[in-house]
């Protein structure tokens, strides 16, 4: 009979966690729910004022140290200072959360170099900026690499062909990345949810917070304990990818 490990009240104790996109919405959720699992964490987004509201809010009402430091996840020389700054305040990285992402809905014939450069920028260079600047510290701590993916990375979106083909590339990048860092202890995952209710969309047109009613969708903090799920994992174990779909959405199909 093999002994199951004993619950622990903070599993996270110990870890020192990024997330970007943090400002908001699912990343907003996950620094919370990183921290109360017992994570100190660095909250990286555009937005100083939340993100400093943000961290005292984790701060007031969690064991947890919350540090706000803002972030354009485009900049690669803004990405390698969040890296560093964490190091050199907490000692290493245990989990990172490359999270920061937009969806800007605009057909292809339609789509304007900048709108396309932006979503790019972001949801592509931003990710890998991310995972490029932390891969050494999460090699020195074992650590885990969480990419916030869709469903939309997985099946067709005619409404979003541009930003369907980031999150497929977001997919196939964190998969062969875990191929790449599975030998040196490293575990790489891609949450893939469909509708979340937060202020995705609001660039082009309403939020998803206002598009869809509660409970017909997923909330945030749902998306957060997927994350905090795949971060709770311990060598050999790591999830490579969790899907949390809305149960009737493959009807559509």
């Amino acid at each position: 009979m093999v002994d199951r490990p004993t619950q622990r009240t903070n599993p996270l104790a110990g870890e020192t966690a990024i997330v970007t996109g943090a400002s908001s919405g699912i990343g907003a959720a996950t620094a919370r729910v990183l921290a109360a699992d017992g994570a100190d964490v660095v909250c990286a987004a555009r937005r100083e004022d939340r993100l400093t509201e943000l961290a005292a809010e984790i701060e007031r009402d969690t064991d947890a140290a919350a540090r706000a430091v803002p972030t354009d996840v485009t900049d690669p020389d803004a990405v390698a200072a969040l890296a560093e700054q964490t190091v050199d305040e907490f000692g290493d990285i245990g989990v990172v959360v490359a999270n920061a992402g937009v969806g800007i809905d605009e057909s292809v014939a339609e789509m304007s170099d900048e709108t396309y450069e932006t979503m790019r920028g972001v949801n592509v260079d931003g990710m890998f900026y991310t995972a490029r600047e932390t891969i050494s510290a999460l090699t020195e701590s074992e650590g885990t690499l969480v990419f916030v993916g869709s469903m939309a990375g997985q099946h067709p979106r005619p409404g979003n062909p541009v930003y369907a083909a980031t999150k497929w590339w977001t997919r196939g990048f964190a998969v062969s990345l875990q191929a790449s860092v599975g030998d040196d202890g490293v575990a790489v995952t891609c949450v893939n949810p469909t509708e979340v209710r937060t202020e995705f969309g609001s660039e082009s047109g309403a939020p998803a917070a206002e598009r869809h009613d509660p409970e017909d969708v997923t909330e945030p903090i749902e998306v957060a304990d997927a994350i905090s799920f795949a971060a709770r994992q311990r060598a050999p174990n790591g999830v490579v990818s969790l899907d949390l779909y809305r149960r009737d959405k493959l009807t559509h199909f």
